[in-house]
Parts: structure tokens; sequence; C-alpha cells
């Protein structure tokens, strides 16, 4: 082996170690280990267009998502590597016991493939991406929700703010 490819292989293990246990700390809720395992933290959530940007929005997702499915797990399917990225292809697990979005707590449990992106400049992450099908995960929480409410709940998770407050109250009328 050649020393590109020893110094590539260490660069990798390092990355991989870092993403690892990026996803253990988010398991355990320990979201000051999370944040820590970037210089700045930045998550890009494709399907929806969100983008949180710096400690504090980040922060704020991860406790809103936590609210919402408090038992939020994952399960490792494939960790690969790119250039400038490791990318991790996963199960994302829940059960919808809080608000999300205007969407009152369903009980339902979802489970959902997803692919993370995690972005590195050197050894240095960031930006995760996360990419995933909004509907696979819609269809599992909505289970059981009364026809008549789903457009406006699900206006509400695309951000229509009106839909979103109207459906909420319809809810839990």
């Amino acid at each position: 082996m050649n020393d590109d490819n020893t110094t590539r292989t260490a660069l990798q293990a390092r990355r991989e170690r870092l993403v690892l246990d990026h996803f253990a700390d988010e398991t355990r809720q320990d979201f000051d280990a999370v944040l820590g395992t970037f210089p700045h933290p930045h998550y890009e959530l494709v399907p929806s267009g969100e983008v949180h940007d710096g400690i504090a929005e980040v922060r704020q997702y991860y406790i809103d998502t936590r609210r919402a499915f408090p038992d939020q797990r994952h399960e490792i399917i494939k960790l690969r590597h790119a250039d400038d990225s490791v990318i991790v292809e996963f199960w994302l697990l829940g059960t919808h016991k809080g608000p999300l979005k205007g969407l009152p707590p369903t009980g339902n449990s979802f489970r959902c493939r997803m692919n993370a992106f995690f972005i590195f400049e050197g050894d240095r992450l960031v930006c995760e991406r996360v990419y995933f099908d909004t509907l696979t995960m819609l269809r599992q929480l909505l289970v059981g929700v009364p026809a008549e409410h789903v457009g406006a709940l699900v206006g509400g998770l695309l951000g229509q703010p009106a839909a979103s407050r109207a459906a909420a109250e319809t809810a839990a009328a």
C-alpha cells in the first residue's frame, strides 16, 4: 500500500468514527455531543428544503423532532465512503408522541429508509444532508387520521401555517 492509500484509509477511518459517534449521540439524545461533531453545525433536509444552520437552529431541530418522536432511533444498513463524504443508508424509526409542525401526535410508529450524506472538508464535518421519501413517512404517521383532516395536516407539514393551525384546532376538538 502506498502512502496516499494509507493516508486516505486513515482519513476514512477518522470520518467513519465521527459519523458513527454522531449517530450514537443522536440516539442517546446527547445534543451537545452531536453538535460537537461539527465545527459549525449545518443540517439539510432535502425533501422539505429545510436548512438548519448554526448551533441554535440545529439544536432546535433536534429538540423539536425528539419531542415529536422521543424514541427516534436508527438502524444502519450500509456505510460508504466518497472523496468528500461518508454516505449512510439507514432505517429511521420512531413513534409519533408529540406535535410535529402542527400535526398532533397520532401515536403511530414509522420506519423509513433514508440516506444521509456527511460532507467533509478534510476530517471536519461541514454538513449533514438527508434524503428520504416523505410520503413513506406520512402514510405511516397518518394511519387512522380522518380523511377530512389529512389535507390540512399535510399542508401544515409542508409549511402552510394557516392550514397547520386549522388542522391542529380541528384535530384537538
